[in-house]
This record gives structure tokens, sequence and C-alpha cells, in this order.
């Protein structure tokens, strides 16, 4: 493989299921170019027998055979096998593990602890939201992972026997056990105490097919699970409603996880008990865990103190815009629009300015929908939902989609006004920093913008003068209508 081309590979062997990921790059947002599970059940009945289902066992076999076959094709290295509880606790774990090394020659194979499972956990969560000051609990088939995280690392963690297989085998089907068994083994977690009023990062498939879950029943106008955020209530509303409603019900939603509806209970219920305990801020779903953990501390970790959307954004620009430099000067001279911005504020405003122009070499007829589109739904690891809405909805308006638009429907559900007023604002102002720039620094240095008694003043200098027409006098009267003042354009 060409260097530009280097690739990695994981295979998450775990309780319930296992998957193949292939990441491309060394790169601060992990980009998976191959993604493939396959349903195993090795943890079924393991609490009983002590062994691996034998069936899981058998299937096991054959998927990592292509597993192999497709990553050595594809030239991953490095290129790891890791296994988690049910192979970590089964008698016959060593024999299963010895099998697969002559499956698959040449090939590491690590059984991680349950403290290195939390490690990987923690980092996988990290890679998205460095700043992270809470809970993360990562649920698999075998085990459930709580892990503190703070100041970018993990102090406290535990693993425990509440993976939802595990915990469906113990309590026999029951919902109404599987609590009193949650409520037992969590009450044994001598720090969460201590965790109370945090966020909670929820972590694993069966936390996952709740959200997809909540996103189908409440028409949540993105289908990303990854980040998708709720307050404390809204979580509790809806762990009571996966643990009523009838499957039939749950069959019914679009884009219902099928596979997951048997383990959607027994998720919620241990959801449940545990924001009983640490009633947290906010709940946020990631679908960044093990196998990230594992691409930020193999693969990628000379580039894991970066900002994973800065990153993303500076990327982006690199490929599609046709001047990347251009944007330290957007953002000094959008500054006078926005003299009470907070710090957060300020930093989704840059990222707008960074991708502004990405959609420069995009039809002019789509630009604006393609750009929305690119925005909303690109794979970068750090864009909260409410960014993305905000960066999105601003270079629709500096493409001049009609801010009536139903393409930008999702952005005013997720948005306050006020930040619909914001990125409005800047959309415009972005709009006519490119007609008086046409994507060149020396122009916008040329000339700048600011507020002054009820008027918006454009002031020009020597070249801008002549880089100035009607378009660009329209531009600025429609911006100035938008804040409420008149627009007044000066030569200096």
């Amino acid at each position: 493989m060409p260097p530009f081309s280097q690739r990695s590979a994981i295979v998450d062997l775990g309780s319930n299921s296992v998957r193949l990921v292939v990441f491309e790059g060394v790169v601060r947002n992990p980009l998976p170019i191959f993604n493939e599970k396959v349903t195993l059940k090795l943890g079924r009945g393991l609490d009983a027998s002590g062994h691996l289902n034998e069936e899981g066992v058998a299937l096991a076999m054959d998927v990592l055979g292509r597993f192999h076959t497709v990553a050595r094709a594809m030239g991953a290295e490095p290129f790891e096998v890791v296994a988690t509880a049910a192979v970590r606790d089964a008698s016959n774990g060593p024999d299963f593990v010895s099998a697969i090394r002559a499956r698959m020659p040449g090939v590491t194979i690590r059984v991680l602890e349950g403290t290195e499972e939390a490690d990987y956990s923690a980092r996988g969560v990290l890679c998205s939201l460095p700043e992270a000051n809470g809970l993360v609990a990562d649920i698999g088939g075998g085990s459930l992972e709580l892990i503190h995280v703070a100041d970018s690392q993990y102090h406290e963690a535990v693993t425990t026997k509440l993976g939802v297989i595990r915990l469906q085998d113990r309590a026999q089907g029951s919902v109404e056990r599987a609590r009193e068994i949650a409520d037992e083994m969590l009450s044994e977690v001598n720090w969460l105490p201590g965790m109370t009023g945090r966020p909670l990062y929820l972590v694993g498939g069966a936390f996952r097919a709740l959200a997809r879950l909540q996103i189908a029943r409440t028409r949540y106008p993105l289908s990303l699970v990854h980040l998708f955020t709720l307050s404390e209530g809204e979580c509790r509303e809806m762990v009571d409603w996966v643990v009523d409603a009838p499957r039939r019900t749950l069959e019914k939603l679009p884009n219902s996880p099928r596979k997951r509806l048997g383990d959607a209970p027994f998720a919620a219920t241990v959801l449940r008990s545990l924001m009983e305990r640490v009633r947290p801020s906010k709940v946020v779903f990631s679908i960044d865990g093990l196998r990230e953990g594992w691409y930020m501390k193999h693969v990628a970790s000379s580039v894991a103190g970066g900002d994973p959307m800065t990153a993303l954004a500076n990327d982006m620009a690199g490929r599609l815009a046709r001047n990347p430099d251009l944007s330290h000067a957007l953002v000094g001279w959008t500054a006078p629009l926005f003299p009470d911005e907070t710090p957060v504020q300020k930093r989704l405003r840059t990222l707008a300015c960074t991708l502004s122009d990405i959609g420069s070499y995009d039809h002019p007829e789509y630009r604006g929908e393609q750009t929305y589109q690119r925005v909303m739904h690109c794979h970068g690891v750090g864009f909260e939902h409410s960014a993305r809405a905000f960066i999105g909805l601003t270079l629709a308006v500096r493409y001049e989609v009609p801010t009536d638009s139903a393409l930008i429907e999702p952005s005013r559900y997720l948005l306050s006004r006020t930040e619909v007023d914001r990125a409005t604002r800047l959309g415009q102002a972005l709009r006519l920093a490119y007609a008086l720039c046409a994507g060149t620094t020396v122009l916008l240095e040329e000339c700048r913008i600011l507020v002054e008694d009820e008027k918006l003043v454009l002031i020009l200098g020597a070249r801008s003068v002549r880089a100035a027409g009607s378009n660009v006098r329209r531009r600025l009267e429609r911006l100035a209508a938008f804040m409420g003042l008149t627009a007044e354009m000066r030569e200096e």
C-alpha cells in the first residue's frame, strides 16, 4: 500500500458480537473504511455452564477467517484481535484463543482485563470529547464497564457482570429480577456517588439501540446516534417507555434495531439503576468506545492532543476550499459583528469561517444543499449536533439557501431562536466577504466592517474599492437590514 493509504484494523470479539473495523490513515478523527459486525452470542449461557456458547464458537471460526482475509487484503497494519468479558471469563477461553491463532496466523490476539477494557473505552469517549468530565458506562454482552473520566484521562474504573446477555441469563428473562440484580451490583461500586450531577456517557451496542429507538420515536431530525444528548428527565422517560413498551411497538418504528430489541429492556433497566445513583446532568450517547480507544492508543497517539472539530474542519477545508488560509482573516473580519459572544460561540464562528468555502467546487445550483448536507452528515467524532446545526445553517445562508427552506429544518429544530439569528448573521456576513474578496486574503485585508451609531459601515481600501460593485452593496444592505441597521460604504 502507498504511504498515504496506511491502514490499521481491529477485531473486537465481544460477548454478543464480533466486529472488524479497518481505519484509514493516521488522523485525529478515526476514519473507518470497512466496518462489519456478526452476532455470535458467545456469552449466552456462560454463567450457568462456564463455557462459551458452542454455536457461537463454531460461527466465530468462519467469521474470523473472513475477517483475516479482508484485513490482510486491505493492507492493514497494525492488525489485532481483542477479546473481552466472555472469553476472559470462560473456562474454555484459552482453547478458543489457541484456535483463533491457528485460523489467523501472525495476528496479535489479546484477551483484555477489565481495567484494559475500561481504558480503551475511556480513550474512545475522550477521542470525541476531550473535555469530558463525568461517568462513562460501556455495556456489552458480558460486562458493564464504569469509568470516571476527567482532565483527558480516566481515574476510577470497574467492570461488572451487567452485560445484557449475562443479565438476561441471570434474571431468567425477567426485567424485574434484572433490576434487582443491577441495583445490587451497582451498590457495590463505592465511588459512584461521587459522580452525582455530572454527565453520563453511554457506550455499547445495547445503549446505542436505545438511542435509535428514541430518535425514531421522537422524530428527531438527525439519524445520528453519536453525541445524541438527552436531559435527565428525557432519559428517564425514555427508559420507562422502553421497559414498558410491547415489542411489536418497538418493531414498528422506522429503522428499528431488530437484532437488539430483546436486549433493549435490559439495557434500559441497567441505565435506570445507574441514573438513580448518579442523577446525571445530561446523558450523551457515543459510538466511540473500545475500538476507537485502541486506534488512538496504538495508531494515532501522535495526534491525540488535537481538537477533533478543528482537525476535521481544517481537513475538509484543505480538500474542498479554494484558499484554506483565508479562514483566519475571516475570523478577524467578522468579529466586530459579534462583540458579546462567549468562548463557545467564538469557537463555532471560527469553525464556520474555516468551512465557509467547502462548496466552491460543487455545481452552482446545488452548492447550498450539498454544503449543508456535508456538514450535517459528515463523519466527525467531535461534532455535537448543535454545532453541526449552527455551522450547517451558517453555510447554507452563505450559499443563499432561503431561510424558510425545508432543507434547513433540522437546524431550526436544534437551535434556539438566538442561535438561528447568529448563524444567519454570520452566513450573510460571509456572503458579503466572499463578494468582496473572491476567496483571496489580500482583498479581504483591504477592507473592514464595523457597527457605528446604528449603522453597519463597510470601509474600503484602494483595491477593495475597485472590487466593490452593486453586488457588494446589495449584500451589505441585506446584512444591515437583518441587524436592524442602515448600510454605509466608505473609502479609507
